[in-house]
């Protein structure tokens, strides 16, 4: 059985969302990356969290990579690994983006040497009781690597619920099912909370026939498919290249339209109206 999808009624005191995919190129980093700085803009204290040694949430929210000053996710798992008594405050990683209300845990290419020792000692509670801690914030975004690893697994059982993108592709539907199957085990083995919240179509043409039918079907199937697509755009790569999220950017595009509506249906409506006039002066 795949998990249901259920709306979330109740009120938490912070809002935990991974972004899963075993596939890459789906759009997880766009997908984290524009939802958490629409969450920004509505006046909400929101943060990243890159579990991925590719670094591409932190490119896109810093602009560039971090140095060997900057505390990373990778440093907060090094540490895990070592015999100390007192451990750095996990708010020590936790980096301001030139955004207001947005914040990130930078990622970093050394992430991948230690999955293997950090999977032999056993360590995929420990980032969910780091973020127990944090009270400061009234969501996180959790971007992973295209991998059902350690990290993810490590993500999972962090998270309340599972936003998965999925790009319009026979492969990736294929995918899709075996992809909910690990998200069901996960929750019945480790989380009991965890949800899946639903599919995010990305890179959606609408004037094509293959996208459309695809999609019929997924809903004919019974998936918890959000109806909010986002369209395919070269101005998302433009939004890369800049380090700019779509809001930044171009705040009445087309696709920032739709990350705000797909924001807004994932979230209570109260939070489409507090603080958009303050989201608007940006």
């Amino acid at each position: 059985m795949f998990p249901v999808f259920r709306d979330r009624k109740e009120k938490i005191k912070i809002i935990r969302r991974v972004i899963f995919n075993q596939k890459g190129g789906v759009g997880k980093t766009t997908i984290t990356c524009n939802l958490a700085a629409i969450s920004a803009v509505y006046g909400k204290k929101t943060l990243v969290v890159d579990l991925d040694q590719q670094c591409n949430s932190t490119h896109y929210l810093l602009g560039r990579g971090t140095n060997d000053e900057e505390y990373t996710i990778a440093d907060y798992f090094e540490e895990l690994l070592r015999i100390k008594f007192r451990r750095k405050n996990f708010d020590t990683y936790i980096h301001k983006t030139p955004f207001p209300n947005l914040h990130i845990i930078p990622s970093h290419p050394d992430l991948g040497d230690l999955h293997g020792k950090l999977e032999t000692r056993y360590k995929m509670f420990k980032l969910r009781d780091s973020l127990d801690s944090l009270t400061q914030f009234d969501y996180i975004y959790i971007d992973t690597p295209p991998a059902l690893n350690f990290f993810t697994r490590s993500a999972l059982i962090a998270s309340d619920s599972c936003l998965i993108p999925f790009d319009c592709d026979s492969f990736s539907r294929s995918a899709l099912y075996s992809l909910m199957e690990n998200v069901n085990e996960i929750q019945q083995d480790h989380n009991s909370n965890l949800e899946i919240e639903g599919i995010i179509v990305n890179q959606f043409q609408q004037r094509a026939k293959f996208p459309i039918k695809i999609v019929s079907e997924m809903i004919a199937d019974g998936l918890p498919v959000i109806d909010t697509y986002l369209s395919s755009s070269i101005k998302i790569r433009e939004s890369h290249d800049k380090a700019l999220p779509m809001t930044y950017m171009d705040a009445r595009h087309k696709l920032t339209r739709q990350f705000e509506e797909l924001y807004c249906k994932l979230n209570s409506s109260s939070d489409k109206n507090k603080n958009r006039s303050k989201g608007k002066s940006r």
